[in-house]
């Protein structure tokens, strides 16, 4: 069973991080550049976005993880590397200055860009930097190279979890930014994780892809979905642990810890979506399908007015109803039950897909808190899904209304 444990992406054995302000950002307040290094070759697996429209550094961390090991991360925040000319070019310089620094191959240097789409990367800054970022490597760096990354987010993301996989306690450790052009398809933002665990990179890939679905890809700010996206894992087995090989009782723990600490993640991003007020977490139940039970989750979590209802305490369940039915599953609308919940209480609002008698007041204390639950329990089978989201605020608008400025 994971435990939650103090920590970032440096709580794994092997890990050291750092982040400093070498002035892609005009504010010299904000870190822009971020370091994770593992002492050793980790086994390495990453998720990519499926908007066609992608980042430059996506295709090189693409291209360098062709052989399933990695040692080191580079990101910066502030400009994306989309859409430029020479995007490759620049992704592979970072990758290459990281490498010359320290001391490591460059094809294992992966790299991330997350920040305004379009403009050319400047490496003059990147390059005065990496030096510093090096020296100040460290276990305690996590959370200088969790602020590094961030954009409009408001508060950092890190979290850690420990597991005993074969008797030897193994540590998953992990940071994320994301706060608007949240909308997965794949996974959504950039998250970084590292375990010191050992298992084959093969598995490591297809626990990875297992658990984005349950967790990354069920998350939405905005219905956009980012073309900078990607989830890197690093596995460097510094813990000791027989390495996994095969999916036994040992994989099966790995993927739980591993859901664990994504799902603490993808809560701490929706709650912080641009302009939000309150995390929503959309759960379903009974659906015929999983694939069902995630197009009624995604959809009910996507829906503009329910967001909008949900920032103003309004328990107006028919826009639940509604996205339900335009989801695309197939559902028995005669046997829908929605429930809001929060830890000021519950309040049924619908059953057998029809309004039922509610106490409006209690129901708006319910909705006043920080975290929601919509509950949907559906009569067509018994797949689950969580979909997680948040609120839309007059201020999402205000903030990308001017975004670039």
């Amino acid at each position: 069973m994971a435990v939650k444990i103090e920590g970032g992406v440096t709580a794994p054995k092997g890990f050291t991080a750092s982040g400093v302000h070498c002035g892609i950002r005009r504010n010299r307040t904000k870190r822009d550049l971020a370091l994770i290094l593992s002492d050793r070759p980790a086994s390495a697996a990453a998720v990519y976005t499926q908007n066609l429209v992608k980042g430059a550094p996506l295709t090189v961390t693409k291209n360098h993880l062709e052989n399933g090991t990695a040692r080191a991360v580079i990101v910066n925040s502030g400009i994306a590397n989309t859409c430029a000319a020479d995007g490759i070019e620049k992704a592979e310089a970072m990758c290459r200055l990281t490498a010359e620094a320290l001391g490591i191959d460059q094809n294992d240097v992966l790299v991330a860009s997350t920040g305004v789409i379009g403009p050319s990367i400047v490496l003059e800054p990147i390059e005065k930097g990496i030096p510093a970022l090096v020296a100040q490597l460290s276990k305690d760096g996590g959370e200088n190279a969790a602020e590094a990354i961030m954009t409009t987010d408001t508060v950092k993301k890190e979290f850690a979890y420990a597991v005993t996989l074969g008797g030897v306690e193994c540590v998953l450790g992990g940071i994320a930014k994301g706060s608007g052009m949240i909308a997965p398809n794949m996974a959504t933002m950039l998250c970084f994780l590292t375990t010191d665990a050992a298992i084959d990179s093969r598995l490591l890939d297809e626990a990875l892809h297992e658990v984005v679905g349950d967790t990354f890809n069920m998350m939405s700010v905005d219905g956009d979905t980012s073309t900078n996206d990607n989830v890197m894992l690093l596995a460097n087995g510094a813990a000791g642990n027989r390495p996994i090989t095969e999916k036994d009782a040992d994989y099966t723990a790995f993927v739980e810890a591993l859901h664990a600490l994504c799902a603490d993640l993808c809560r701490r991003l929706a709650k912080d979506g641009e302009g939000a007020t309150k995390l929503l977490e959309i759960k379903v139940h009974g659906a015929k399908t999983v694939s069902d039970a995630r197009l009624i989750a995604r959809s009910v979590n996507r829906s503009s007015l329910l967001k909008a209802a949900m920032f103003g305490a309004d328990a107006n369940w028919g826009r639940v109803l509604c996205a339900i039915g335009y989801a695309g599953a197939e559902v028995d609308v005669t046997g829908v039950q929605v429930t809001f919940i929060s830890k000021a209480g519950r309040v049924c609002v619908c059953e057998k897909g029809a309004g039922i008698p509610f106490d409006e007041d209690i129901a708006k204390t319910v909705l006043t808190e920080e975290d929601i639950i919509i509950d949907i329990v559906l009569s067509d089978g018994d797949a689950e899904a969580v979909a997680y989201g948040c609120d839309l605020t007059y201020d999402y608008v205000k903030i990308n209304g001017d975004y670039r400025t």
